[in-house]
């Protein structure tokens, strides 16, 4: 009898394709014999370098579907990336992880791939995001909620001195003047309503999406109700001529909206855990985790809390607890306390140049790469043996010298104990993914230069018990 499938390398050929095709579109899910066949015939390794080699870009492609659209957030990546890894390396109910969460892109790319998803940052907002973002909610009752908040708002403005003393009382010296300078006063009563209305529902999963849609309003692409133009982009510029639209009706437009994200959320049955946690010290078992994909901060590149404190303050946020958050990022130029360790070859030397430049520039890419480090270690220790880990990494240029950050990168989670299967580029679409934007005649400006592409590493922790050779061995 003459099997119906090709053999040997013809085999492999044809599988890896199919896997791409799988993977990389929305057509329905192959048939399981399929599956399983995948899985049989392709090991891990190939199966992830199969996947590297496929198209990444995904340009032209819808980002917004389910709850992706919620909330503004810098330095997204397409949901349809994470989906790829997850379809092609994992099953049903194996447990995905993010440790640095951002805006929860793979968190909910789990839970609507049948996955158990598990989401790690210390940003508030991103926490926020997690919490609403994976958290099916029964639409009647929220729109009944909101129509609530509106018109109790709307009544709380009628009534000045409620809202004029909330904004006297509620805020320490320097947050109040934070507000003062982004807001002004019409606008500041308008958002003290909203936030007065929502802090009265009892239900904390209908206050949670409340607060973040009240958040969407304020950190927004364009327009917006504050004094900061292209505030999404993480690089607030004031803007004295700008006219601020009405946070009302700008609440209502953004409640509708996300109204209608969040009933497309389909859990296929399983659940996410979005947790306060740090990268660098995981609150995780050893050796529980499936698949990691995740995309740490640029370095030297994107300050998240510039943006994300224009609506925690609202929420009940400091501007000084917030400050001294910000400080703890991976990536951010606050450098005292950091304690040296030794980098490999490529990190090492790229930092002895910087530092013949620019020895301030120097400490602060040794201190993200020395973090970094951590955060590899952890992941190999959370990561089963023969799984894989997905890091989405941007360049940066520092004094005029290209970090080259995925083969930096890449050294030091090799040195750690993971096997590199692949590095691959993606060309980034500006469109879709909000990057800090150029204003007026700064064309030459080192973000611009360094955001145009971003490169995609393929990690494997090799399976203790049967550990493959590399393919050069």
């Amino acid at each position: 009898m003459v099997s119906a499938y090709p053999t040997g390398i013809e085999t492999q050929n044809v599988l890896k394709e199919q896997l791409r095709l799988f993977a990389f579109n929305v057509s329905p899910q192959p048939a399981p014999d399929i599956i399983l066949r995948f899985q049989q015939e392709l090991s891990k390794r190939e199966r992830l370098a199969a996947l590297l080699e496929g198209e990444l870009n995904f340009h032209g492609e819808d980002s917004g579907y389910a709850s992706h659209d919620v909330h503004a957030f810098a330095a997204k990546f397409p949901p349809q990336l994470p989906r790829a890894f997850i379809r092609g390396l994992t099953n049903p109910c194996d447990v995905v992880l993010d440790p640095m969460m951002g805006s929860g892109t793979t968190v909910v790319e789990a839970l609507l791939e049948g996955r158990q998803g598990i989401g790690l940052d210390i940003d508030p907002l991103a926490l926020r995001l997690g919490r609403v973002k994976t958290m099916p909610l029964d639409t009647d009752s929220l729109r009944d909620a909101g129509s609530k908040v509106i018109s109790r708002a709307n009544t709380l403005l009628s009534n000045g001195k409620t809202i004029e003393r909330n904004l006297s009382r509620r805020f320490d010296e320097r947050t109040k003047a934070f507000i003062d300078y982004w807001f002004l006063p019409a606008t500041q009563r308008e958002l003290m309503a909203l936030v007065l209305a929502i802090q009265d529902v009892t239900d904390i999963s209908t206050r949670r999406f409340l607060e973040l849609t009240f958040s969407s309003t304020i950190i927004t692409k364009s327009g917006g109700v504050s004094r900061a133009r292209d505030l999404a982009h993480s690089r607030p510029h004031l803007d004295e001529t700008k006219i601020p639209k009405n946070a009302l009706e700008q609440f209502t437009l953004r409640f509708r909206k996300n109204l209608t994200s969040i009933a497309q959320l389909k859990t296929n049955g399983t659940t996410t855990t979005p947790l306060a946690g740090d990268a660098r010290s995981m609150p995780i078992a050893d050796s529980s985790i499936d698949l990691i994909v995740t995309s740490p901060p640029y370095a030297n590149a994107i300050d998240y809390m510039r943006a994300h404190k224009f609506s925690l303050v609202w929420l009940g946020e400091s501007v000084v607890n917030l400050s001294a958050l910000r400080a703890e990022y991976i990536g951010s130029e606050r450098i005292g306390g950091v304690q040296y360790a030794a980098l490999p070859d490529k990190p090492e030397h790229t930092v002895w140049q910087l530092a013949e430049r620019d020895s301030s520039k120097a400490a602060i890419l040794r201190k993200y790469f020395v973090e970094m480090k951590s955060v590899f270690a952890e992941m190999y220790r959370v990561l089963r043996g023969d799984s894989a880990a997905i890091v989405v990494v941007g360049t940066s240029v520092m004094r005029d010298i290209d970090v080259q950050t995925h083969y930096c990168l890449a050294d030091i989670a090799a040195e750690v104990g993971f096997d590199v299967v692949g590095v691959a580029q993606r060309v980034l679409d500006r469109n879709k993914r909000m990057m800090p934007a150029r204003f007026g005649k700064k064309t030459d400006s080192m973000i611009e230069q360094r955001m145009h592409e971003e490169y995609v590493l393929g990690l494997l922790k090799p399976d203790c018990l049967q550990r493959r050779p590399h393919a050069d061995s």
